[in-house]
């Protein structure tokens, strides 16, 4: 449930209003790079996903049926902890099961088990065999895997992509040149990776070049976003 205005106990001084914008913010809960919908105070530029501004007490994960996670404000303990989902460290918000000693972030415990851009579907799985069309890695984190099951991105290759260039991009510190490259290669990648593909899977893997844009949304914390001016152009470029 979203709420116009709300009060939050990491920001007590004044309230956050929701608001939706297409620029790339960080969010000052889990310390991860956000866009979309989200709550804001615009005294203090201080920003909160909706997942942090919002989260639930305890959740269930279907990757990991015999956990509870409870959320916190930040990591139990001293010792430095990451984010089982895209393995990057955990520096804010967190969902953490004290059973297991699994960690989420907020978002990537919300990410949606399967997307959609209106004409491929992408399924997240905890482990996927075969590479990712990013890294060319095995393994390593949660990815979402085309309904052709031959398009694979790793959670953590999303964020990787963009956090850096849309920090510098955000607060004018670097030029949108680096941006720019980094999208298209994805796509480059997907074009020739199959390239001698014939029919309904070579069709499938260039379809899913235009869906990134669909995984980097629901993993910087708004699966509904619609930020084809930010990512779609530079997908679609040649």
């Amino acid at each position: 449930m979203k709420y116009n205005e709300i009060s939050h106990f990491s920001h007590p001084q004044h309230k956050l209003k929701f608001e939706y914008s297409e620029s790339p913010f960080k969010c000052d809960g889990c310390k991860e790079v956000g866009i979309g919908s989200h709550y804001k105070c615009t005294v203090c530029d201080f920003d909160l996903h909706v997942h942090c501004a919002i989260p639930s007490t305890s959740i269930s994960h279907p990757f990991y049926t015999k956990c509870s996670f409870q959320f916190m404000s930040r990591q139990p303990g001293n010792t430095p902890r990451f984010c089982n989902a895209c393995e990057k460290d955990v520096t804010g918000f967190i969902y953490h099961c004290k059973a297991c000693g699994f960690d989420l972030h907020p978002c990537c415990a919300k990410l949606p088990m399967s997307l959609s851009d209106g004409e491929i579907k992408l399924y997240l799985y905890k482990k996927v065999s075969a590479s990712c069309h990013r890294c060319g890695r095995k393994g390593r984190s949660w990815s979402y895997r085309s309904s052709c099951k031959k398009y694979n991105l790793h959670v953590a290759c999303v964020k990787e992509m963009l956090e850096e260039s849309w920090h510098e991009l955000h607060f004018g510190t670097g030029k949108s040149i680096k941006l720019e490259t980094r999208i298209p290669s994805l796509k480059n990648t997907l074009q020739t990776h199959h390239n001698k593909g014939k029919g309904k899977m070579k069709r499938c893997c260039e379809m899913a070049g235009t869906a990134v844009q669909t995984v980097i949304s629901a993993v910087l914390g708004d699966p509904t976003a619609l930020i084809a001016g930010v990512i779609g152009v530079l997908i679609s470029a040649a």
